[in-house]
């Protein structure tokens, strides 16, 4: 397979997720919840050593566009660079999803917390100009439950599993790499399955996609503005008509990549 070909693979690839995205969760025995939303996020993988960096990462994340909360996501790790080609990681995450929408996750009005640890190995690849990573993530996750009584005091923990794939992708648009001063397209799409006895409805969790421009101001910092499709199943069922939920958010990502390095 010439690296063409590998190229018009994964366009088609993207191409065939973006349309299964929009109008596979249309079907009448489904309720669907639709947002509009807006993330704003952050991004930076700081070098400590020859092999060692430091992942930072924060995501505000609105609904009604940039109206109300939706998430917010805080997240720290450290990545090994194995090979030019293999990076391996782990990670602590702190997670609020707030009430929102038609169907609310978050039950009473009041936030959720969720505590996660997980594990990525990455794979790098260049298909002609495109440059690819393939990315896959193990979390442990642990989801607080409040009290009847009192919803905002923690009275429990929920443990489950999630794995995830991630495909992403940039192109430059000014010659055959991205330099400073240059916009490029960036894409990915990444699918997230739950497991373990505590997964309830969402064994099929949520599905993102996502494409759009980016420049970048030197290799350290870039800025990236991309149309963004989430699909999400809910872990219950809708009390009255007893169907599977799922949420078809669209709106935009706003990210900033900015890295540090602390080995000079």
């Amino acid at each position: 397979m010439t690296r063409i070909q590998f190229s018009l693979i994964t366009f088609r690839y993207f191409l065939f997720l973006l349309l299964f995205s929009t109008t596979g969760f249309s079907q009448q025995n489904r309720v669907i919840d639709r947002n509009a939303i807006g993330w704003f996020t952050y991004n930076g993988d700081h070098k400590l050593n020859k092999r060692w960096e430091l992942h930072t990462e924060y995501q505000w994340r609105r609904v009604e566009l940039i109206q109300s909360w939706q998430q917010s996501l805080a997240r720290l790790g450290l990545a090994f660079t194995l090979t030019d080609q293999v990076k391996l990681g782990g990670g602590y995450t702190f997670f609020t999803t707030y009430p929102y929408g038609d169907y609310p996750v978050a039950d009473a009005g009041v936030p959720t917390i969720e505590n996660r640890t997980q594990q990525d190995i990455q794979f790098s690849a260049t298909a002609g100009i495109v440059k690819l990573s393939h990315r896959f993530r193990l979390e442990q996750r642990w989801l607080g439950s409040g009290a009847d009584s009192n919803p905002r005091h923690i009275e429990g923990w929920e443990y489950q599993n999630r794995a995830r794939y991630q495909i992403a992708g940039t192109i430059p648009l000014q010659g055959a790499t991205i330099d400073d001063g240059e916009w490029y397209v960036n894409f990915f799409d990444e699918l997230f399955i739950g497991f373990g006895r505590n997964v309830e409805q969402n064994v099929f969790n949520q599905n993102r996609i996502s494409g759009g421009l980016g420049y970048q101001f030197r290799e350290s910092f870039s800025i990236e503005l991309n149309y963004l499709n989430q699909i999400s199943q809910h872990p219950e069922l809708e009390p009255i008509t007893r169907k599977p939920v799922f949420e078809i958010n669209n709106g935009f990502r706003l990210n900033v990549k900015y890295d540090l390095d602390f080995s000079k």
